[in-house]
């Protein structure tokens, strides 16, 4: 069986159902596993894992039992491990389980060493008459990137142009030889001789001019392939919903867009000396049947000995290579995640454990590396072995050739040199093929980025200015995945214009999803939202965003200047309005009183200022744009009750309309409105400027 590596750390499940479904002739992948099956940060459980089998036609049978029953189950089947997670039990031999496991690749194990995983839950998946197998993959196709490329006909025309050039050069080379050989110093013609190396050094001169032209016009073609794929990448990526980001690893993100680079270099590499080295394979062929059909034979045998050990070896170098794709975009993660959080990773002594388990991450990319360099080395060695011996055979054949009077010393040299570039070329024609299969490794990981389905961002044409800041929520329900408890429950809610609304209530009831609903992050599950009248699918993504801003509590510095944090990178801001927003959030003498004052520069992870001061610069960040709509989530938390009220005071004088998501008693005591959240439905709704409440 082939292992299904996760992405998502929540979709053990989901990988476990794809290597059963390949096992019995249904070829599928993660990326429409997802679309079919969404499932939350929380996991999912035995039951939703049987929904979601039964959908791919599969008869379940979940089983309660003990490890030495093991043996009595129809494998594949799927096994309940650590208490959160599942693999797949591929066989098991006597004492010995190959497990299959989606976090870390294929592993083999004592009964005893999976005692202390196994949870003593199976379930067993067989196909039902309905079942059908087929292929499913998403793939990303090389003709949706080469067609929106710029200059491409051009550039690979004029490279194709230089490459048949280049090897017309490369075919005439023997020639000088075999004159020189047969002609020259048979004859004892030293005027030919040197009339021969003239020309040979004139065919150096060419050919050192056109490799030049030719490697100069394949970088220019490599620097505009990289620049316009990597940006139209970035670009349709940073219009993906933001679930997208929620649920992935940076690790993982990155290795993906690395994908592109390996196609990048095999299109501008590979197309055009394919194309040649056909050509070139079969001008040589035909030299060589014309000097001798049995040495011709001899070198065809030893090529077709050589594609037969190419495809043997592919199938485990191609698993190799996709397992330490995935292990190392983890490991890349866990070394990123390290170093954002080094300061709570420090205070609380965990920098061991960190290091203890990021060794064992980097061990087992290690593993994969060692695996793949000892199928490289055995096929190397092969290699090595198989045109060894046909070059000894060729020796004696030809010699006795040559002794027998059937060719002459030239012609055996010029047979060789041929002999050298047809298997040259034609080994190249063969790595290109695996080279090209192995291309479905990476368009499957680019498809997960490239073929993912933007947000519908197709704005109504519309002057926003003309919208009422109003908010009003119709029978609203979400929940983050199918078999999740609903999150917001049927919930309807008018937010007036102007309206200065706390909402309040026990962590996890909804609070922060409903602000996220607000701001198109998410889609309501059922209902629709309006602002100003107009839902929030007819206005669009970008429209909402530009009539609200939040302060969330993920909120994020950008590597740059205070200033140009303000401004959100805006670059034609206002250093005026800058200030103005500042002085409203109360950070604006502190900025003042820097050395570098707003020119002062932070990092991503807001270095150097505390926790009160970064909130206010997000405060600072959400009024410069001038929205007529406010959200903040717990945006105040961090500050003194100075600052806290200075920024109040002054968000009450703005004609805006304020959602305020907060616990602390002075921020709602400011709101006009309060509206009491419980498991996602409304249990109070109050007006604090006309009801006197005890809070």
């Amino acid at each position: 069986m082939k292992v299904t590596l996760q992405v998502e750390s929540p979709e053990c499940g989901l990988a476990c159902l794809v290597m059963i479904a390949s096992f019995h002739g249904l070829h599928l992948d993660l990326m429409n596993m997802r679309r079919h099956f969404s499932i939350s940060l929380k996991g999912t459980d035995l039951s939703q894992l049987m929904r979601h089998a039964q959908s791919l036609n599969f008869s379940c049978r979940p089983l309660r039992l003990e490890l030495e029953e093991l043996s009595q189950l129809r494998t594949p089947c799927i096994l309940h491990w650590n208490m959160n997670h599942f693999v797949v039990l591929e066989r098991m031999k006597g004492n010995s389980l190959s497990i299959l496991d989606p976090a870390f690749g294929r592993r083999v194990m004592t009964s005893s060493e999976a005692s202390r995983h196994f949870t003593g839950v199976a379930l067993e998946l067989t196909p039902n008459a309905t079942f059908r197998p087929g292929s499913q993959k998403a793939r990303v196709r090389l003709y949706d990137l080469i067609r929106r490329t710029i200059g491409l006909k051009r550039a690979l025309g004029n490279i194709f142009i230089l490459a048949l050039a280049l090897e017309t050069v490369a075919l005439l080379a023997p020639q000088v030889t075999q004159w020189v050989i047969d002609g020259a110093l048979v004859s004892s013609d030293h005027d030919l001789l040197l009339l021969v190396v003239l020309g040979g050094c004139l065919l150096m001169v060419t050919d050192f001019v056109l490799r030049m032209a030719q490697g100069w016009m394949s970088l220019r073609l490599g620097q505009q392939l990289a620049i316009q794929w990597s940006g139209n990448l970035f670009s349709h990526m940073l219009r993906l919903p933001w679930t997208f980001f929620e649920k992935r690893q940076l690790g993982d993100i990155a290795a993906r867009f690395q994908s592109l680079a390996v196609i990048r270099k095999i299109l501008t590499n590979g197309a055009i000396t394919g194309v040649l080295d056909g050509l070139v394979a079969m001008a040589t062929l035909t030299m060589m049947l014309l000097y001798s059909r049995a040495l011709t034979a001899i070198v065809l045998i030893a090529l077709a000995l050589y594609g037969v050990a190419r495809l043997v070896f592919y199938h485990p170098l191609r698993n190799a290579s996709e397992e330490r794709i995935v292990l190392g975009a983890r490991e890349n993660s866990y070394f990123l995640e390290t170093i954002r959080a080094v300061l709570p990773i420090k205070l609380f002594n965990a920098t061991q454990l960190r290091l203890a388990t990021w060794q064992n991450l980097i061990a087992d990319v290690q593993n994969r590396d060692v695996t793949t360099q000892k199928i490289l080395l055995v096929f190397a060695c092969l290699n090595i072995l198989i045109f060894g011996l046909e070059g000894m055979l060729l020796l004696y054949v030809g010699g006795s050739a040559v002794l027998q009077g059937a060719l002459s010393l030239g012609m055996l040299l010029a047979f060789i040199a041929y002999k050298t570039q047809f298997t040259g070329r034609a080994s190249k024609l063969i790595d290109l093929g695996i080279e090209i299969r192995m291309l479905s490794l990476h368009s499957e990981r680019l498809a997960d980025i490239a073929l993912e389905a933007p947000e519908p961002d197709e704005p109504m044409e519309t002057d926003i200015n003309r919208i009422e800041p109003y908010i009003e929520f119709r029978h609203v329900s979400y929940r983050y995945a199918h078999g999740e408890p609903t999150v917001i429950h049927n919930l309807s809610l008018t937010i007036n214009a102007g309206d200065s609304v706390a909402i309040v209530g026990r962590s996890g009831c909804g609070k922060s999803t409903l602000l996220k609903l607000i701001l198109g992050l998410l889609t309501p599950t059922e209902g629709e939202i309006l602002i100003g009248g107009i839902p929030m699918r007819q206005l669009g993504p970008r429209t909402c965003r530009s009539l609200v801003s939040a302060v969330m509590q993920e909120d994020q510095l950008l590597a740059g200047s205070l200033a140009e944090n303000i401004a959100c990178f805006d670059p034609h801001f206002c250093q005026e309005h800058i200030a103005e927003v500042a002085r409203q959030a109360d950070i604006h003498k502190t900025i003042t009183d820097m050395p570098m004052g707003y020119q002062t520069l932070v990092s991503e992870m807001g270095t150097g200022l505390s926790g009160g001061q970064k909130q206010r610069i997000f405060i600072a960040r959400a009024l410069y744009r001038k929205p007529k709509i406010l959200a903040l989530d717990e945006a105040t938390s961090h500050l003194d009750l100075h600052s806290e009220q200075h920024i109040v005071r002054a968000l009450c004088e703005m004609p805006i309309t304020r959602i305020i998501i907060a616990h602390r008693r002075e921020t709602i005591a400011f709101a006009k409105r309060l509206v009491c959240l419980d498991n996602g439905k409304i249990v109070e709704d109050v007006r604090l400027d006309e009801t006197r409440v005890n809070i």
